[in-house]
């Protein structure tokens, strides 16, 4: 444990230090932006997220700290088309009552408030190693939020548990999210589903019963309610659900080909876009996607632009590298791995992170040593709303049906289910 705190200490000391040394202008706009997220107010005039972020990408390339070119590089399409194939097929599910229909058979064996938390942080978080955080923050936000409302359970409550149920989950699996993959690909594990499930679904599941815990400390009140009361969900839209049903089957198929493929022929992997664009064609080629694609989170998808710019400007400065490098002797370390992977994320976001700490960890680096940057990468979402893009989606969804929540109020219970995640992890790892 000494070993661990001196590790955290040399990282927060080192990083003051290099930053009180040469401050850069990137890192100011960047402080600025997650000072305007937790605030999200200026005068009279309420700002929402997305706008805070192209305000910040808007600044960096004003300050001239990313040049246009650069700033068009930085953008990925890849991940702009996973996304807007993830929310047709979401919005189909929803708008037709589909989606719906299918969560109301999920909660139906839950007899009160704290059966129906448990099963959303287990079924979202579960879900999400096999569908990927991101799709699940986009079809389970309007499903939590119908949850809430049907039960007269807090809508906070509902969007915490899936916030933090689908980061923790997605921990165990090389598909959970991107910046696993990337440490299945690079990290060249031989069998990269089993490795993690056997280093990482034990503890995960342990931090899936604290987030649980967690909850219940912070809403005690909305724990020991009556008995809930269960009606069955009805198809609004038959049409649209047929069409729909199609988009999810191909949907599961196409990511168990990728499971597949993962596993046992890496060499004929797909990308997630395309995953995520065929799911999506039943939608696009009917009569219905005109009224699909309007509505689905448009802001969103201009939030990851700007956050892909102003990003990149943060890399472009060098700070996290000059870190990294002043802090190589010690990078091996399961604690200093976990520290600088839930800090750092929080200024370059999680996949920048690991495909810079990826080289920097040298040869040689050990099965537990992957792990622990899997862990600690994923994690990071845990603690402030902008250490994971699924916290975004879940926001900026929940907003657009009139609920939302603070900066303040999710690092406050993020920030101990954090530590408590990292200490679990440390422990097995």
């Amino acid at each position: 444990m000494y070993v661990n705190r001196l590790a955290g200490f040399m990282v927060a000391d080192s990083f003051v230090y290099s930053f009180v040394s040469s401050p850069d202008l990137s890192v100011l706009v960047l402080l600025c932006v997650l000072l305007l997220t937790a605030l999200r107010q200026v005068g009279s005039l309420r700002l929402q997220i997305w706008q805070v972020m192209t305000l910040g990408a808007i600044s960096v390339l004003l300050l001239g700290e990313i040049s246009p070119q650069e700033a068009l590089r930085a953008i990925n399409i890849d991940v702009l088309l996973f996304l807007f194939g993830a929310f047709c097929v979401g919005e189909a599910l929803n708008r037709s009552g589909y989606l719906a229909w299918i969560g109301g058979r999920i909660v139906s064996r839950a007899k009160n408030t704290d059966q129906l938390v448990l099963l959303v942080i287990f079924s979202t978080g579960l879900l999400s190693a096999v569908l990927m955080n991101d799709t699940l923050a986009i079809m389970g936000t309007p499903l939590v939020l119908r949850f809430s409302r049907k039960y007269g359970v807090s809508p906070k409550l509902m969007l915490f548990a899936l916030a933090f149920g689908i980061t923790t989950g997605s921990v165990m699996s090389p598909i959970g999210n991107p910046q696993n993959l990337l440490i299945a690909i690079d990290g060249n594990l031989d069998s990269p589903f089993v490795v993690f499930l056997s280093s990482l679904a034990v503890p995960t599941m342990i931090n899936l019963v604290l987030v649980y815990a967690v909850l219940k400390l912070f809403f005690s009140s909305e724990f020991g309610k009556p008995a809930l009361i269960h009606t069955d969900e009805l198809i609004s839209d038959p049409e649209l659900a047929e069409i729909s049903k199609k988009a999810l089957f191909l949907l599961l198929a196409l990511i168990t080909c990728k499971i597949l493929l993962v596993e046992f022929l890496p060499a004929w992997d797909f990308s997630l876009s395309w995953i995520a664009l065929f799911s999506a064609s039943p939608i696009l080629l009917s009569k219905r996607r005109t009224e699909v694609v309007k509505n689905i989170d448009w802001a969103t998808l201009v939030f990851f632009v700007s956050m892909f710019v102003l990003m990149e400007s943060v890399w472009i400065s060098g700070t996290c590298q000059e870190l990294l490098h002043r802090m190589s002797p010690q990078l091996g370390s399961v604690p200093t791995i976990l520290a600088l992977s839930i800090g750092l994320s929080q200024l370059i976001s999680n996949v920048p992170f690991v495909a810079l700490y990826l080289p920097a960890m040298g040869s040689g680096v050990s099965q537990g040593q992957l792990m622990a940057l899997a862990a600690g990468s994923t994690i990071a979402g845990n603690l402030l709303i902008l250490g994971a893009a699924s916290n975004v989606i879940i926001l900026q969804n929940a907003e657009k049906e009139g609920e939302t929540f603070s900066f303040m109020e999710f690092a406050k219970i993020g920030l101990l289910i954090s530590f408590l995640n990292a200490i679990i992890y440390f422990i097995f790892l």
